[in-house]
């Protein structure tokens, strides 16, 4: 690269990484939903990538409405604070109460960053049930990339 009015160049090197395919989501997306039928939950089930944007989803027959919209950013949170929706909720419930006014946090359990050789690719977020369920269900989705 040769920059205006500076001799010679400079050489860059960036960092490969890796990216979260659509392939990719619809399997983890499928094995979360066979796990929502085999414990006959109905689940909303949202991919997103690495940059938060949706990917994939799935609604299940006669899942509520409302849990389309959680699903996706209980995917979201799980991404953008690197760390399951979980480990919010339990900072919340040990009395943190901070975590509620953090802009984009959703402290309730079933979304989990996609990792990949120590690399966030992504997140999956699950609404429908109850927040241990959804966990279940995202962790179900989570373990395709095992």
């Amino acid at each position: 690269m040769t920059t205006p009015g500076m001799k010679g160049t400079v050489a860059m090197t960036l960092p490969a990484r890796k990216k979260l395919t659509l392939e990719a989501a619809r399997r983890i997306a499928s094995a979360a939903e066979a796990e929502a039928l085999r414990q006959e939950f109905t689940m909303c089930i949202a991919i997103v990538d690495d940059g938060g944007h949706l990917l994939c989803f799935a609604r299940m027959d006669d899942t509520q409405l409302a849990s389309i919209e959680v699903a996706i950013a209980k995917a979201r949170s799980a991404l953008m604070f690197r760390r399951p929706t979980k480990a919010l909720e339990d900072r919340l419930t040990g009395g943190w109460m901070p975590t509620l006014g953090l802009a984009g946090v959703v402290p309730v359990e079933g979304g989990v960053p996609l990792i990949v050789e120590e690399e966030i690719i992504g997140a999956i977020g699950v609404s429908g049930g109850t927040a241990q369920q959804d966990g279940q269900i995202a962790a179900a989705g989570l373990a395709v990339l095992a």
